[in-house]
């Protein structure tokens, strides 16, 4: 069973809690307009879980932003969440920062 996504609002970055998942990313979607106004970053470092339907929201969520001239960067992504970007060869446009 997914846990749920919890995410914290903080100046510049949108910081993500649980699992993102097609279970659980239906609040952020639903959301996102709001929660992604100034924000230059999301923290992914606390996320449990991805799967393929979290990766597609966080690629549109950075493409979202693209449109909009922010640069949106993903920061904290674990080995997996990198494998999976890997996986579906999205390095170019799903640059990732790890915790540093």
């Amino acid at each position: 069973m997914a846990e749920s996504l919890r995410f914290d609002d903080q100046p510049q970055t949108l910081v993500l809690h649980g699992d993102l998942d097609r279970e659980t990313l239906l609040p952020l979607w639903r959301q996102r307009a709001e929660l992604l106004k100034g924000k230059t970053a999301i923290d992914v470092a606390q996320l449990r879980r991805v799967d393929s339907s979290g990766l597609a929201l966080l690629v549109h969520l950075r493409a979202e932003q693209l449109h909009n001239g922010v640069e949106l960067k993903i920061s904290g992504a674990t080995d997996r969440l990198k494998t999976l970007i890997a996986l579906y060869n999205l390095q170019e446009i799903m640059p990732v920062e790890t915790q540093g």
